[in-house]
Parts: structure tokens; sequence; C-alpha cells
């Protein structure tokens, strides 16, 4: 488990340049905003929780069609599928190295990147916090999508139409957690509760379903 954790790491940060495209693509979008929205200091700062996520979650996607189409074009899908292990530990292991690639730099550039939408303290560090945890589930479902269209050449587009609808719910309570953290009287704790918790069912669901679509896509 180790060596594959330490290869998928690799691979993750190699193909597509995961860690920093998905950097790069949300400092974009990040940076763009103000532009359209204009010099309104207040209107920036409480449509900055929602810009933050919907950046994150567009940079998620970036790497996601390759988690699995790199060891489908190799043959090492096929090893994973006949190996000792569980394939869903292996699902597991594989997301874990791709949202520290891909997800991890996101988290950590969010401070930075929440100054340019005027965003309080307080409101920097629930951003951050709130990506912290919803940013795996983000992944972790992805694993599904990019499972699902292994073997499709050109799967990304599907991936992004099969995924979009089940990220909605991570997304309405990451960005209600942020404003709750800023806006009297919105409250941030039962948000940010209710995001664990489908961080915590991604982690059981998505390995599980990914697993199985893997099995039904070598089929």
């Amino acid at each position: 488990m180790g060596a594959l954790f330490v290869r998928e790491l690799r691979l993750s940060v190699r193909i597509g340049g995961g860690a920093l495209m998905g950097v790069l693509f949300f400092l974009i979008v990040v940076t763009v905003f103000p532009f359209a929205v204009g010099p309104d200091l207040n209107l920036l700062g409480r449509l900055g929780p929602a810009i933050l996520w919907i950046g994150a979650l567009l940079a998620t996607l970036l790497g996601l069609d390759r988690l699995f189409q790199a060891d489908q074009e190799d043959g090492s899908l096929d090893l994973l599928l006949l190996g000792d292990h569980p394939l869903e530990l292996m699902v597991l292991v594989k997301c874990a190295a791709q949202w520290i690639a891909t997800g991890l730099p996101l988290v950590l550039a969010t401070p930075l990147l929440s100054l340019f939408l005027n965003l309080e303290p307080v409101g920097i560090a629930a951003v951050t916090a709130t990506l912290l945890v919803g940013t795996p589930a983000l992944t972790l479902i992805g694993a599904i999508g990019a499972a699902l269209t292994v073997i499709l050449r050109r799967g990304g587009l599907l991936l992004s139409i099969l995924i979009l609808p089940l990220t909605i719910p991570i997304l309405i309570f990451g960005v209600s957690a942020s404003v709750g953290a800023v806006t009297d009287p919105a409250p941030f704790d039962t948000p940010f509760y209710i995001l664990c918790a489908l961080s915590l069912m991604s982690l059981v669901v998505g390995p599980i379903a990914a697993a199985a679509a893997l099995r039904g896509a070598q089929e």
C-alpha cells in the first residue's frame, strides 16, 4: 500500500501537472472575478466564499479524468483487479494520493487568494477549514466518475457532467458554513458538521462505488 501511494503521488504530480495546474486554475478563477464584479469590496466580501468554493471545485475536476486512465492504458488496472489486496482499499489509496497532489495545494493557497476577495480573517479561516474538510469528498466522488469513464479516451467532459450534480450538496454546505462564520445570524457549526458528515459518507461510499464501476468496466 505504501509503494502504491508513493507511485500514485508521483503520477498525480507528473500527469497533466496536477498540483501546479490546479493551483494556477484556482488563481485564475479567483483573480478574474474581481474584474467582473467591479471595485465593490463589500460585494466581493459577500461573494468570496462562493467564488473560492467554485474555483476549488472546478480545479479539483481537472485531473480526475486521469485517476484511473493511466492504469487502464499501461495495464496496471488489470494487476490491481487481480491483486491480493481489496480493490476498494487500493482505490482509497489512489484517492488519498490524488487529494494530496491536487486538493491540499488548493487548501494551502486559499488564505493567500482570499486576500483578493476582501475576506476578513474569520472568513479566511472558515473557508480554509471548509475546503480542508470538503475537498476530500470532491475527490472521492470524482473517483466514481473517473471509474465510470475509465474505458473512454476522452471522458473528461462526461465525468464533469456525471460528477457536478453530486457535488452540489458539498458546495451548498461548504459555502453556507463559510458565510455563516462572518454573517450574523447565519450559523457555522451546523453546515460545517453536515459537511463533515458528507465527507465521511463519501469516504465509505466512494471507494466501494468506484471499485464496483472498475470491475464492471473490465467485464
